[in-house]
């Protein structure tokens, strides 16, 4: 039996109609699951799904936004998944946002919250909505996408960092709560990825060039380099892990770079 087979499992992918949460829904399906595209826009979502559907052909993406700052809206989207395809076996916490760049100090105290609300709280919702389901089939399997700036400090993006240090104590918590009733949480921690949402952090080729200079590897990071990571961790090849935090940054922190 393949190890990281998904085959017959449905999976939850949130933020996922570009970049990062794209890779990871893309290569879900093609380790047998069937995902949920799921971002604010639900005409991107549509897009995506039906690009995943054409290349898979079968009806193996389904389409359902949701904002990620509403719980309303996200317990909606939980609902129309279980009355379309079921109980949701795989949850990828993906979707975050940043809306403030600079010191701590000049942040307002409407995006601190929102970033911790997004980043933080959004996924506990997540997880909380999730997990009975899980624990009734006897397990499951939780990723929450972080960051490496959760291990660092930053002088301008100072309260995305803290949230991000916030969710790799949310998988390690929730490890231990969930543990019990087969249910595995972890995260994964991505250095600078070529994705929109990343790129003040490397359209300048000055700055690119730093970041290669800064990465052992030589390169900045592609959603694909995040996507096995999370198919390892969605799969049988993981049955034994829980509560971790894998880092994919091309060897920034090793070298004592960050974010």
């Amino acid at each position: 039996m393949d190890l990281f087979s998904l085959e017959g499992k449905v999976a939850l992918v949130t933020g996922s109609s570009r970049g990062i949460g794209r890779a990871i829904a893309e290569a879900y399906v093609d380790a047998g699951a069937r995902v949920v595209i799921s971002s604010r826009n639900q005409t991107a979502c549509d897009e995506v799904a039906d690009a995943i559907n054409a290349r898979s052909g079968g009806n193996r993406a389904l389409a359902v936004a949701a904002s990620i700052s509403s719980k309303f809206a996200l317990e909606e989207m939980i609902s129309a998944v279980r009355s379309h395809w079921g109980a949701i076996d795989i949850l990828v916490c993906n979707a975050a946002s940043n809306p403030f760049y600079g010191p701590m100090a000049a942040i307002s105290d409407e995006q601190f919250r929102k970033v911790f609300e997004n980043n933080v709280l959004a996924n506990h919702w997540l997880a909380s909505m999730v997990s009975p389901d899980m624990a009734r089939a006897g397990g499951g399997a939780i990723v929450i996408v972080s960051s490496i700036g959760g291990f660092v400090g930053s002088d301008t993006i100072g309260a995305y960092n803290i949230s991000k240090a916030a969710d790799m104590q949310l998988v390690r918590n929730l490890a231990v709560e969930l543990g019990g009733q087969g249910i595995r949480i972890n995260a994964i921690a991505p250095g600078v990825i070529r994705t929109d949402f990343a790129k003040a952090l490397y359209e300048n080729p000055e700055t690119e060039a730093a970041l290669r200079r800064a990465t052992p590897l030589g390169r900045i990071g592609e959603p694909a380099d995040i996507a096995g990571a999370a198919v390892f961790l969605a799969s049988r090849a993981s049955g034994h892990v829980t509560g971790q935090t894998i880092i994919i940054d091309g060897g920034v922190l090793v070298r004592g770079g960050g974010l």
